[in-house]
Protein backbone atom coordinates (compact mmCIF):
# COMPACT_ATOMS: atom_id res chain seq x y z
CA UNK A 1 0.00 0.00 0.00
CA UNK A 2 1.03 3.68 -0.54
CA UNK A 3 2.37 5.29 2.28
CA UNK A 4 4.45 8.66 3.86
CA UNK A 5 7.23 7.05 6.42
CA UNK A 6 10.62 8.34 8.13
CA UNK A 7 13.43 6.28 7.32
CA UNK A 8 15.86 8.42 9.45
CA UNK A 9 15.78 11.70 11.24
CA UNK A 10 17.43 15.14 11.21
CA UNK A 11 16.76 17.73 13.70
CA UNK A 12 17.63 20.50 11.32
CA UNK A 13 16.03 19.34 8.50
CA UNK A 14 13.49 16.65 8.93
CA UNK A 15 11.82 16.09 5.27
CA UNK A 16 15.12 14.68 4.34
CA UNK A 17 13.89 11.40 6.27
CA UNK A 18 10.66 11.43 4.58
CA UNK A 19 9.89 8.58 1.94
CA UNK A 20 6.86 8.17 -0.06
CA UNK A 21 5.99 4.63 -1.89
CA UNK A 22 4.85 1.26 -0.84
CA UNK A 23 4.87 -0.11 2.80
CA UNK A 24 3.01 -3.54 3.65
CA UNK A 25 -0.49 -3.94 4.27
CA UNK A 26 -1.22 -3.95 8.29
CA UNK A 27 -1.67 -6.33 9.92
CA UNK A 28 -4.82 -6.96 12.34
CA UNK A 29 -3.71 -8.41 15.22
CA UNK A 30 -6.32 -10.44 17.74
CA UNK A 31 -8.56 -7.39 19.09
CA UNK A 32 -7.42 -5.18 16.50
CA UNK A 33 -9.28 -3.94 13.38
CA UNK A 34 -8.10 -2.25 10.00
CA UNK A 35 -9.48 0.86 8.50
CA UNK A 36 -9.12 2.20 5.19
CA UNK A 37 -7.93 5.70 5.48
CA UNK A 38 -10.00 8.41 3.56
CA UNK A 39 -8.53 11.70 5.43
CA UNK A 40 -5.98 12.13 7.93
CA UNK A 41 -4.40 15.29 9.24
CA UNK A 42 -1.22 16.68 9.95
CA UNK A 43 0.16 17.63 13.51
CA UNK A 44 3.13 18.89 14.88
CA UNK A 45 4.62 15.27 15.92
CA UNK A 46 4.71 14.38 12.60
CA UNK A 47 7.58 16.62 12.04
CA UNK A 48 8.88 15.83 15.59
CA UNK A 49 9.13 11.83 14.73
CA UNK A 50 11.17 13.01 11.51
CA UNK A 51 13.82 14.61 14.79
CA UNK A 52 13.58 11.46 16.37
CA UNK A 53 11.45 13.15 19.26
CA UNK A 54 9.77 9.50 20.41
CA UNK A 55 10.69 7.49 18.06
CA UNK A 56 13.96 4.99 18.17
CA UNK A 57 16.10 4.27 15.14
CA UNK A 58 15.31 0.52 15.39
CA UNK A 59 11.31 1.65 14.92
CA UNK A 60 12.38 2.90 11.63
CA UNK A 61 11.07 2.84 9.32
CA UNK A 62 8.25 3.88 10.81
CA UNK A 63 4.34 5.68 8.42
CA UNK A 64 3.59 8.82 9.67
CA UNK A 65 0.20 10.33 11.28
CA UNK A 66 -2.01 9.61 14.09
CA UNK A 67 -5.20 11.04 13.23
CA UNK A 68 -7.89 9.62 10.31
CA UNK A 69 -10.90 8.71 9.69
CA UNK A 70 -12.15 6.11 7.58
CA UNK A 71 -14.29 3.06 7.19
CA UNK A 72 -13.76 -0.28 9.27
CA UNK A 73 -13.53 -3.54 8.12
CA UNK A 74 -17.46 -3.92 8.28
CA UNK A 75 -18.40 -0.67 6.48
CA UNK A 76 -18.68 1.73 9.02
CA UNK A 77 -17.56 5.66 8.87
CA UNK A 78 -15.13 5.84 12.11
CA UNK A 79 -12.61 7.94 13.51
CA UNK A 80 -9.45 6.74 14.94
CA UNK A 81 -8.26 7.53 18.44
CA UNK A 82 -4.87 7.47 18.34
CA UNK A 83 -3.54 7.15 22.29
CA UNK A 84 -2.83 3.54 22.32
CA UNK A 85 -2.13 1.16 25.86
CA UNK A 86 -4.26 3.80 27.69
CA UNK A 87 -6.91 1.01 28.71
CA UNK A 88 -5.08 -2.42 27.68
CA UNK A 89 -7.67 -2.88 25.17
CA UNK A 90 -5.42 -4.71 21.96
CA UNK A 91 -2.37 -4.24 23.78
CA UNK A 92 -0.63 -5.81 27.01
CA UNK A 93 -1.62 -4.90 30.30
CA UNK A 94 1.45 -3.17 31.47
CA UNK A 95 2.03 -0.89 28.25
CA UNK A 96 2.74 2.69 28.76
CA UNK A 97 0.21 4.98 26.80
CA UNK A 98 1.74 6.56 23.43
CA UNK A 99 0.69 7.43 20.33
CA UNK A 100 0.51 6.26 17.31
CA UNK A 101 3.82 6.35 15.14
CA UNK A 102 5.89 6.47 18.56
CA UNK A 103 5.39 2.41 18.70
CA UNK A 104 2.87 1.39 16.32
CA UNK A 105 2.38 2.21 12.48
CA UNK A 106 0.16 5.55 11.36
CA UNK A 107 -2.38 6.95 9.32
CA UNK A 108 -0.19 8.58 6.06
CA UNK A 109 -1.49 5.21 4.33
CA UNK A 110 -3.94 3.51 2.79
CA UNK A 111 -4.71 1.73 5.61
CA UNK A 112 -4.28 1.53 9.56
CA UNK A 113 -4.38 -1.08 12.07
CA UNK A 114 -5.66 0.04 15.95
CA UNK A 115 -7.24 -1.67 18.53
CA UNK A 116 -11.01 -1.93 17.89
CA UNK A 117 -11.19 0.04 21.01
CA UNK A 118 -9.86 2.95 19.25
CA UNK A 119 -11.72 3.25 16.57
CA UNK A 120 -15.83 5.76 17.21
CA UNK A 121 -18.06 5.97 15.06
CA UNK A 122 -18.20 9.29 12.74
CA UNK A 123 -20.73 11.36 12.95
CA UNK A 124 -22.89 11.76 9.73
CA UNK A 125 -22.50 15.90 10.26
CA UNK A 126 -18.69 15.17 9.61
CA UNK A 127 -17.13 14.72 6.41
CA UNK A 128 -13.90 13.30 6.75
CA UNK A 129 -12.07 15.75 6.34
CA UNK A 130 -13.62 17.18 9.16
CA UNK A 131 -13.25 14.63 10.94
CA UNK A 132 -9.68 13.61 11.10
CA UNK A 133 -9.22 17.28 12.13
CA UNK A 134 -10.05 16.14 15.70
CA UNK A 135 -8.22 13.46 17.18
CA UNK A 136 -5.15 15.01 18.17
CA UNK A 137 -5.14 19.19 17.96
CA UNK A 138 -8.61 19.11 18.42
CA UNK A 139 -9.21 16.90 21.24
CA UNK A 140 -5.93 18.69 22.78
CA UNK A 141 -8.11 22.04 22.59
CA UNK A 142 -11.07 19.76 24.30
CA UNK A 143 -9.64 18.68 27.17
CA UNK A 144 -7.12 21.83 27.65
CA UNK A 145 -9.81 23.83 28.19
CA UNK A 146 -12.85 21.93 29.27
CA UNK A 147 -10.97 19.30 31.64
CA UNK A 148 -8.07 21.32 32.74
CA UNK A 149 -8.82 24.78 32.55
CA UNK A 150 -12.24 23.87 34.01
CA UNK A 151 -13.75 27.14 32.59
CA UNK A 152 -17.34 28.27 32.01
CA UNK A 153 -19.47 30.23 29.94
CA UNK A 154 -18.49 33.87 30.57
CA UNK A 155 -14.78 33.50 31.69
CA UNK A 156 -12.00 34.83 29.68
CA UNK A 157 -9.07 32.89 28.02
CA UNK A 158 -6.25 34.34 26.46
CA UNK A 159 -4.58 31.58 23.15
CA UNK A 160 -1.24 32.25 22.30
CA UNK A 161 -0.06 31.46 18.78
CA UNK A 162 -3.16 31.55 16.56
CA UNK A 163 -2.91 30.07 13.32
CA UNK A 164 -1.92 26.83 14.63
CA UNK A 165 -4.37 23.68 14.92
CA UNK A 166 -4.78 23.78 18.63
CA UNK A 167 -5.13 27.61 18.86
CA UNK A 168 -7.70 27.97 16.45
CA UNK A 169 -9.51 24.96 17.80
CA UNK A 170 -9.56 26.66 21.25
CA UNK A 171 -10.60 29.77 19.95
CA UNK A 172 -13.82 28.16 18.03
CA UNK A 173 -14.47 25.64 20.65
CA UNK A 174 -14.64 28.56 23.30
CA UNK A 175 -16.69 31.03 21.51
CA UNK A 176 -19.21 28.05 21.15
CA UNK A 177 -19.13 27.35 24.73
CA UNK A 178 -19.86 31.32 25.29
CA UNK A 179 -16.31 32.17 26.60
CA UNK A 180 -14.48 35.21 26.09
CA UNK A 181 -11.20 34.22 23.79
CA UNK A 182 -8.50 36.97 23.09
CA UNK A 183 -5.64 35.79 21.21
CA UNK A 184 -1.97 36.92 20.09
CA UNK A 185 -0.47 36.53 16.58
CA UNK A 186 3.12 37.98 15.53
CA UNK A 187 0.93 37.82 11.61
CA UNK A 188 -1.34 40.51 11.11
CA UNK A 189 -3.22 38.44 8.86
CA UNK A 190 -3.66 35.88 11.31
CA UNK A 191 -4.78 37.98 14.23
CA UNK A 192 -7.72 39.33 11.76
CA UNK A 193 -8.73 35.53 10.77
CA UNK A 194 -8.45 34.59 14.82
CA UNK A 195 -11.37 37.50 15.44
CA UNK A 196 -13.43 36.40 12.39
CA UNK A 197 -13.18 32.53 14.40
CA UNK A 198 -14.51 34.63 17.26
CA UNK A 199 -11.88 35.81 19.30
CA UNK A 200 -13.05 39.19 20.80
CA UNK A 201 -9.49 40.89 20.23
CA UNK A 202 -6.62 39.80 18.62
CA UNK A 203 -2.88 41.29 19.45
CA UNK A 204 0.43 41.00 19.02
CA UNK A 205 2.33 38.84 21.03
CA UNK A 206 3.60 40.32 24.58
CA UNK A 207 0.85 43.03 24.77
CA UNK A 208 -1.29 44.16 27.26
CA UNK A 209 -4.94 42.53 27.38
CA UNK A 210 -7.90 44.79 28.34
CA UNK A 211 -8.02 43.06 31.56
CA UNK A 212 -6.52 40.10 32.93
CA UNK A 213 -7.50 36.17 32.06
CA UNK A 214 -8.84 33.44 33.90
CA UNK A 215 -7.40 30.52 31.81
CA UNK A 216 -4.10 30.89 28.92
CA UNK A 217 -3.56 28.30 26.68
CA UNK A 218 -0.85 27.88 25.66
CA UNK A 219 1.29 25.60 23.16
CA UNK A 220 4.01 27.97 22.12
CA UNK A 221 6.23 27.81 24.99
CA UNK A 222 9.50 29.83 25.89
CA UNK A 223 8.75 32.94 23.65
CA UNK A 224 5.17 33.42 25.59
CA UNK A 225 5.51 31.98 28.78
CA UNK A 226 6.04 35.41 30.72
CA UNK A 227 3.38 37.00 29.26
CA UNK A 228 1.05 34.17 29.25
CA UNK A 229 1.88 33.96 33.02
CA UNK A 230 1.52 38.27 33.39
CA UNK A 231 -1.78 37.91 31.76
CA UNK A 232 -3.44 36.01 34.65
CA UNK A 233 -5.49 37.00 37.07
CA UNK A 234 -4.94 35.93 41.06
CA UNK A 235 -6.08 32.11 41.11
CA UNK A 236 -5.71 31.85 37.32
CA UNK A 237 -4.93 28.93 35.41
CA UNK A 238 -2.10 28.50 32.42
CA UNK A 239 -2.38 25.12 31.05
CA UNK A 240 0.52 24.12 28.62
CA UNK A 241 0.19 21.12 25.75
CA UNK A 242 3.55 22.29 23.99
CA UNK A 243 6.49 24.53 23.33
CA UNK A 244 6.86 24.80 19.72
CA UNK A 245 9.30 28.19 20.38
CA UNK A 246 11.72 26.31 22.97
CA UNK A 247 10.96 25.03 26.10
CA UNK A 248 12.92 26.97 28.52
CA UNK A 249 11.94 30.44 28.93
CA UNK A 250 14.08 33.27 29.98
CA UNK A 251 12.11 33.93 33.25
CA UNK A 252 10.10 31.24 34.93
CA UNK A 253 8.39 33.74 36.91
CA UNK A 254 8.08 31.95 39.92
CA UNK A 255 7.85 34.70 41.66
CA UNK A 256 4.29 35.28 40.38
CA UNK A 257 3.02 32.14 40.03
CA UNK A 258 3.36 31.33 43.92
CA UNK A 259 2.49 34.43 45.10
CA UNK A 260 -0.93 34.90 42.79
CA UNK A 261 -1.66 31.33 43.70
CA UNK A 262 -1.46 30.34 39.92
CA UNK A 263 -1.99 26.85 38.65
CA UNK A 264 0.07 25.19 35.89
CA UNK A 265 -1.77 22.17 34.58
CA UNK A 266 0.35 19.94 31.57
CA UNK A 267 -2.04 18.77 29.29
CA UNK A 268 -1.28 16.10 26.70
CA UNK A 269 -3.89 14.44 24.23
CA UNK A 270 -7.36 13.57 25.72
CA UNK A 271 -9.28 10.28 26.84
CA UNK A 272 -11.34 8.19 23.90
CA UNK A 273 -14.47 9.59 26.18
CA UNK A 274 -13.28 13.20 25.59
CA UNK A 275 -12.92 12.61 21.89
CA UNK A 276 -16.85 11.12 21.85
CA UNK A 277 -17.81 14.42 23.73
CA UNK A 278 -15.88 16.48 21.25
CA UNK A 279 -17.66 14.65 18.04
CA UNK A 280 -20.64 15.21 19.61
CA UNK A 281 -20.29 18.76 20.81
CA UNK A 282 -19.24 19.67 16.58
CA UNK A 283 -21.92 17.29 15.22
CA UNK A 284 -24.92 19.06 17.61
CA UNK A 285 -23.43 22.87 17.51
CA UNK A 286 -22.29 23.28 14.29
CA UNK A 287 -18.79 23.87 15.36
CA UNK A 288 -16.08 22.58 12.00
CA UNK A 289 -12.30 22.40 12.30
CA UNK A 290 -10.21 24.97 10.90
CA UNK A 291 -8.90 23.53 7.73
CA UNK A 292 -6.07 25.40 6.07
CA UNK A 293 -5.74 23.08 3.38
CA UNK A 294 -6.94 19.75 1.87
CA UNK A 295 -4.07 17.74 -0.17
CA UNK A 296 -3.53 14.33 -1.88
CA UNK A 297 -1.66 11.46 0.27
CA UNK A 298 0.98 11.78 -2.20
CA UNK A 299 1.63 15.67 -1.60
CA UNK A 300 2.81 14.92 2.09
CA UNK A 301 5.85 16.48 1.68
CA UNK A 302 4.16 19.93 0.67
CA UNK A 303 1.74 19.34 3.22
CA UNK A 304 4.54 18.68 6.25
CA UNK A 305 7.17 21.54 4.86
CA UNK A 306 3.48 24.03 5.49
CA UNK A 307 3.63 22.67 9.08
CA UNK A 308 7.31 23.20 9.39
CA UNK A 309 7.28 26.79 8.02
CA UNK A 310 4.46 27.54 10.19
CA UNK A 311 2.75 29.44 7.43
CA UNK A 312 -0.94 28.03 7.76
CA UNK A 313 -3.92 28.68 9.88
CA UNK A 314 -5.91 25.55 10.72
CA UNK A 315 -5.05 22.13 9.65
CA UNK A 316 -3.17 20.43 6.96
CA UNK A 317 -5.37 17.03 5.65
CA UNK A 318 -4.17 14.51 3.43
CA UNK A 319 -6.78 12.22 1.70
CA UNK A 320 -6.50 8.67 0.51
Amino acid sequence: MFAAYATSFDRDQPLTGLELGERPEPDARPGWTVVDVKAASINHHDLWSLQGVGLSEESLPMILGCDAAGVDADGNEVVVHSVIGQSGHGVGPREPRSILTERYQGTFAERVAVPAWNVLPKPKELTFEQAACLPTAWLTAYRMLFTNANVRPGDSVLVQGAGGGVATAAIVLGKAAGLRIFATSRDAVKRMRAVELGAEEAFEPGARLPHRVDAVIETVGAATWSHSVKSLRPGGTLVISGATSGNTPKAGELNRIFFLELKVVGSTMGTKEELAGLLSFCASSGVRPVIDSVLPLDQAREGLAKMASGELFGKVVLTV
